[in-house]
This record gives C-alpha cells, structure tokens and sequence, in this order.
C-alpha cells in the first residue's frame, strides 16, 4: 500500500507534475508556432497580391495583342505551380 509520505508516493507526485509541465510547455510551443506560422502566411499573402497587382497590367497589354501565346504562358505557369505544390 502506498502511504502518502512514502517514496513511491513523491515519486508518483513527481511525474504528475512533469507530465503536466511539459503538456503545457506543448500547448505554449504549439501556439507559438501557429502564430508563427499564421504570421507568415499573412506576408505571403500580401507578397502574392502584390505581384499580382504589378502584373496585371502586362498580362492584359498581353491578352489583348497576344491571347494564345499569353493563355499558353498562364497555363505553363500553372502547371509549374500544380507540379511544385504536389512536392
């Protein structure tokens, strides 16, 4: 039987209180890392409109004189964009 001054006792004490401070040092680290991670694809995000917004102007000055050749282009892209995001 394991009285509450034994050594098996503080033992057991003793890992409760690890295991609980490292689940919250977890917790702490993963929403660390969400914030993280949510703050970078916030500047991706701002990055991609911004060179969306820089390109449109060619990519119209393109379809109206070139239509083929720039659908032939935007679909190469695309294709590279779809063959990198499967990686």
């Amino acid at each position: 039987m394991i009285t509450k001054g034994s050594p098996m006792a503080q033992q057991d004490a003793n890992s409760t209180r690890d295991y609980t401070g490292n689940t919250k040092r977890a917790a702490e680290n993963a929403e660390e890392m969400a914030g993280t991670v949510t703050e970078q694809a916030r500047e991706y995000g701002e990055k991609a409109r911004d060179a969306v917004q820089q390109a449109k102007p060619f990519v119209e000055k393109s379809l109206r004189e070139q239509p083929l050749i720039t659908l032939a282009g935007v679909a190469a892209v695309g294709f590279l964009l779809g063959a990198l995001w499967k990686k």
